[in-house]
């Protein structure tokens, strides 16, 4: 019979040898010039999903799949860091390791909560292959570093009639003291959450399919994320894809009413959290400010990925604050936070900028940048404006973002962004309510995210450019753009 001191002394042998291949591998990985500088990454390895994002004794806990003995997708462990300010994070031992044979082929993601002071884990046990098994599991921590599994696990051994094999990533909150657990699935080509509930989070009841998921929002839901906000429930998901389905929406968020009477969840409306290429399974917490805050995963599955050869590869976004905006829609904005790392500021203030004007940001260079311009639409009678980033000197390189006035597009031209070509994007954007349009841009070594109209539309790259290509300008198309402010700031690494 497996005993609790049995099931920790595996678990702990094989956290000692994840974290050994762990730090073995991290030696390589400062010669990467694309080496992010002040987002969030593993000391190397691969890592993809944000887990068990938790605000727990005054300090953010990120949990994150990571494979600790490769730079390439492999058998998935938990890895772990905390902060108190969203923006340094320590790095903390792994926090799961697969041991069990309902685990065989991974920890996969899930969430963690609040136990009236002991952190527990909800996650995910893989098995592979034509019989695939997926069941949800347990583990806990006194001190919110080192965690014990349940020697219960499974605690949900099978799916029910609503779901499929593809029963996975739990999401688990608190409503009137009873804990409610959302897990992704599908049936029949559609999308669904299956909810169940719990008095001690050890034995759990089915309650019936919480949402299923409507044309367009996918045949199997990824990663849930559940939360309220200013008197609406809000639901996360990542639809499932493949590389011959890039048109297919990768990250929803549905707005409506849950139900815990019936256990359904209402949606009255949705939208894309991000719709750039390089965004997935974003998961949130409430922090101790009540604010909810939201990671990505920053990369894909079928993208080229240039930095395994340094033994690292996958990051988080940047910390973004959710909130509800005017029109019934959620917003996305970078965590203010992010703002101590601002240095070397050039403010341009009020400007007008015409088509013949193309060496104003001459003197501005750099791979770790924060850029913010406001313009007046109205009192602008160009076609286009934009960014020309990363720029090299002979203009042989770099990555484009220009703002179409007249149609209300943005496009990211990626295809001469350095050592990967990654298309160009075309991005509907909401209409400007004041007349301005508000463009904030966040660039790293090798990441662009974009946010307009203060977070109504967020879009996330990577790149990967020379490191000698640093120049940055600004243009204008067929006339004018009249710029209440920009703003441009050096950011400093968190490494």
């Amino acid at each position: 019979m497996l005993t609790s001191e049995h099931l920790e002394t595996r678990h702990l042998e094989a956290i000692r040898k994840a974290q050994e291949s762990i730090d073995l591998l991290a030696v390589g990985v400062s010669h990467d010039p694309h080496r992010l500088a002040y987002h969030f990454i593993s000391p190397s390895c691969w890592i993809n999903d944000p887990n068990g994002m938790i605000y727990f004794r005054e300090e953010y806990h990120l949990f994150y799949q990571i494979h600790p003995f490769s730079a390439q997708n492999g058998l998935k462990h938990w890895g772990h860091a905390k902060s108190r300010d969203l923006v340094y994070w320590e790095h903390l031992p792994i926090a799961l390791a697969p041991t069990e044979e309902f685990e065989r082929n991974g920890c996969f993601s899930g969430s963690a909560v609040d136990n009236n002071g002991t952190m527990t884990i909800i996650y995910t046990g893989n098995v592979n292959g034509p019989d695939k098994v997926q069941v949800q599991c347990v583990a806990s921590s006194e001190d919110g570093i080192y965690f014990r599994k349940y020697v219960g696990n499974p605690v949900i051994d099978k799916f029910p009639e609503e779901g499929s094999k593809d029963f996975r990533d739990p999401k688990v909150w608190m409503h009137e003291g009873v804990w409610y657990m959302a897990v992704g699935s599908g049936k029949e080509g559609r999308a669904n959450a299956l909810l169940y509930k719990s008095a001690d989070l050890t034995a759990w009841t089915y309650v019936g399919v919480m949402a299923i998921g409507l044309d367009g929002q996918g045949r199997i839901w990824n990663c849930p994320d559940f939360f309220q906000l200013d008197g609406v429930d809000v639901l996360l998901a990542s639809p499932a894809v493949s590389p011959t389905e890039r048109d297919i929406r990768t990250n929803i968020y549905m707005i409506g009413q849950m139900d815990y009477e019936t256990g359904r969840f209402k949606q009255v409306s949705d939208g894309d959290i991000d719709l750039g290429p390089d965004f997935y399974a974003p998961q949130t917490l409430i922090d101790g400010h009540g604010r909810v805050i939201l990671f990505g995963w920053m990369d894909m599955w079928w993208n080229p990925m240039p930095t395994q050869a340094y033994g690292w590869t996958g990051a988080m976004t940047i910390p973004r604050v959710v909130t509800l905006d005017g029109n019934g829609k959620l917003a996305f904005t970078p965590a203010p936070e992010l703002q101590q790392l601002r240095c070397n500021e050039q403010q341009f203030g009020a400007f007008r900028l015409s088509s013949e004007q193309t060496d104003l940001l001459d003197e501005v260079k750099g791979d770790c940048l924060e850029i913010e311009a406001i313009i007046h639409i109205n009192e602008s009678d160009a076609n286009r404006f934009g960014f020309r980033l990363r720029r090299s000197a002979d203009s042989s390189q770099e990555t484009v973002v220009t703002c179409c006035l007249t149609n209300g597009e943005l496009i990211v031209d990626r295809t001469r962004s350095g050592i990967v070509d990654g298309g160009i994007r075309v991005i509907q954007l909401m209409p400007a309510a004041n007349g301005k349009l508000k463009l904030q841009i966040f660039l790293d070594r090798s990441s662009l995210e974009l946010f307009a109209n203060d977070g109504q539309t967020t879009a996330s790259f990577r790149i990967y450019p020379d490191p000698q290509s640093l120049g940055i300008s600004i243009f204008a198309e067929e006339g004018c753009i009249q710029f209440e402010s920009l703003a441009i700031w050096k950011l400093n690494a968190i490494w």
